[in-house]
C-alpha cells in the first residue's frame, strides 16, 4: 500500500489527469476529501475555488456514475488492493470515457493510521482516439497492400512468409492463410531453393543495401527471376527488395510482377532475331554465330554453301510467289537431310548454307550430293500452288583446316568451291 505525504493539497490542482482522495467521515460515509479541477469538472461540479472539503460523496457523483464506483471504492477499502472502473461522463459540451484507478493509501492524521482511496482519471478520449487513427490507417494499408496490382510479399529474420497480399495470392495460387509462417522457399523453382537463404543474408549484409534504402526499389531485367506457382508451373517475374527494421527486427518486403507475357515477347522476338521470316530456317547471324562457336573448339567441322542454279529466270518466269515457295521448298528439303547436331540455314537471297559438325570431308560430299540429288529428281512432297517448278542447285563443300578458327575465312573458301561448281556447268558440288 502506498505512503501518502502530509499535504496533497499542495500537488493536486496542478495535475492535468484528474485527482482525488475518498475516504470516510466520523459515520463511517463515504466523502471526497480532496479533488482537483478536472476532477470536479469530470464530476460536473463547480470549480474548486468554490468547493469546501470534505464533499459527501453522494452529493458529487452523479447519480448515473455513484452505484459503480461505490462499489469499486468499498471494494478497495475492503480489500486495501487497487481497483479500476471505466465510466462515461457527462462533460459541459460532451461525453467521455474516463479510465478511474483506486489505490489505497496510509497517511497519518493526528498521530492515527488513516486509509483513503486515491483516485486518478484518466480521459480515453485521446487514446481511443490514437487507437482509432491506428486502426484507420492499418485498414488504409491493407486496402493499398491488397488492392496492388504486383504481388507484396514480406518475410521475416526465419525467412517466413508475414505478408501475402491478394495479387500474391493471384500469382501464385495460394491463399494467404496457406503460406503465412511458411518458408518463402516454398514459392521458389526446386533448383534455387538450396541457396536462397545465402542469397538473402548476401544481401542483407551487401554494403550497396543501405543506398537501395534511401532510392527506391526498382524493377528491371538484373532483377528477372523465377517463382513457382502451386501447381508447379515456373513463372517469369521481377521483384524490387526492402529491407525495412521494425522495432529492431529486419524484415524484406518484395514487390513482384508477373512478365510471363513479356518473357514470352523477348523469346518470340530472340527468335525472330535469328530466324529467316520466309522459311523459317535459322538465319546468317543464327549460323555463324553456331559455326564461330565449334571452331572455338577443335571438333572436326564441314560446312557447305548452295545456290539455286538460274533463280532470277524462275522469278521472271513464274513471277517472285513462286520463287518464294521454290525457296521454301529447298528449306524444307535442307532440313529433312541435315539433322541432330547440324544446322540448316538461309545465308541470303536463294543461297543456302550447312554446318556439319562431326562430319568430314567425304561425310559432307555425300549430305550434299543428297540434297542436290533430291533437288534435281523432285524427291520430295510439296503441294505446289501451281505446277511443280523444276530447278537445281550447286554446292561448294570445305572441312576445317586443323586449328582453322576463323569463320570468314572458312565461308570464303566454301563460296569459292561454290563458284567453281558454277563455272563447271552448274546442278554439281565440288569440294574446296
Amino acid at each position: 500500500m502506498s505512503e501518502w505525504p502530509n499535504k496533497p493539497h499542495e500537488f493536486m490542482d496542478g495535475i492535468v489527469i484528474s485527482v482525488a482522495i475518498v475516504g470516510r467521515d466520523e459515520n463511517g460515509e463515504l466523502v471526497v476529501t480532496a479533488g482537483n479541477n478536472h476532477f470536479l469538472q469530470m464530476m460536473g461540479g463547480a470549480h474548486a475555488d468554490n468547493q469546501a472539503f470534505p464533499i459527501p460523496f453522494d452529493t458529487l457523483i452523479p447519480d448515473y456514475a455513484r452505484p459503480a464506483l461505490r462499489e469499486k471504492l468499498e471494494a478497495c477499502f475492503t480489500s486495501r488492493r487497487a481497483q479500476e472502473v471505466e465510466q462515461a461522463y457527462d462533460f459541459h459540451k460532451d461525453t467521455r470515457l474516463s479510465r478511474l484507478s483506486l489505490e489505497p493509501i496510509r497517511h497519518a492524521n493526528g498521530g492515527g493510521a488513516v486509509v483513503e482511496i486515491l483516485v486518478t482519471g484518466f480521459d480515453m478520449a485521446p487514446k481511443m482516439y490514437l487507437t482509432h487513427e491506428g486502426e484507420v490507417s492499418a485498414s488504409r494499408y491493407r486496402a493499398v497492400v491488397d488492392s496492388a496490382y504486383d504481388a507484396i510479399v514480406t518475410i521475416d529474420q526465419q525467412h517466413n512468409i508475414t505478408l501475402f497480399n491478394r495479387a500474391a495470392e493471384n500469382l501464385f495460387g495460394y491463399t494467404s492463410a496457406e503460406v503465412l509462417g511458411r518458408p518463402i522457399e516454398t514459392l521458389l523453382p526446386e533448383k534455387f531453393r538450396a541457396n536462397h537463404s545465402q542469397h538473402v543474408r548476401q544481401f542483407a549484409d551487401s554494403p550497396l543495401t543501405n543506398l537501395r534504402q534511401s532510392t527506391p526499389p526498382r524493377m528491371d531485367e538484373s532483377n528477372s527471376v523465377y517463382g513457382q506457382h502451386r501447381d508447379g508451373s515456373i513463372i517469369p517475374v521481377e521483384i524490387a527488395i526492402s529491407k525495412i527494421d521494425v522495432d529492431g527486427v529486419t524484415e524484406f518486403t518484395a514487390v513482384v510482377r508477373d512478365i510471363t507475357d513479356r518473357a514470352r515477347q523477348m523469346e518470340l522476338l530472340k527468335k525472330q532475331a535469328v530466324t529467316d521470316a520466309l522459311t523459317g530456317l535459322p538465319n546468317r547471324r543464327e549460323f555463324l554465330e553456331f559455326v564461330d562457336k565449334v571452331l572455338g573448339t577443335d571438333d572436326v567441322l564441314s560446312v557447305f554453301i548452295l545456290d539455286i542454279d538460274f533463280f532470277k529466270k524462275i522469278n521472271d518466269s513464274y513471277g517472285h510467289d513462286i520463287g518464294d515457295e521454290v525457296l521454301r521448298v529447298l528449306a524444307k528439303v535442307g532440313m529433312s537431310i541435315t539433322h541432330g547436331s547440324n544446322l540448316f540455314a538461309r545465308w541470303g537471297g536463294e543461297e543456302f548454307v550447312a554446318a556439319l559438325p562431326g562430319a568430314d570431308v567425304g561425310l559432307a560430299h555425300r549430305f550434299a550430293e543428297e540434297v542436290r540429288e533430291r533437288i534435281e529428281q523432285q524427291d520430295f512432297e510439296h503441294a505446289w500452288h501451281l505446277k511443280p517448278i523444276p530447278f537445281t542447285v550447286s554446292i561448294g563443300v570445305v572441312t576445317r583446316a586443323e586449328g582453322e578458327r576463323d569463320v570468314d575465312a572458312l565461308m570464303k573458301r566454301a563460296d569459292r568451291a561454290l563458284y567453281r561448281a558454277k563455272k563447271l556447268g552448274r546442278n554439281r558440288v565440288e569440294v574446296g
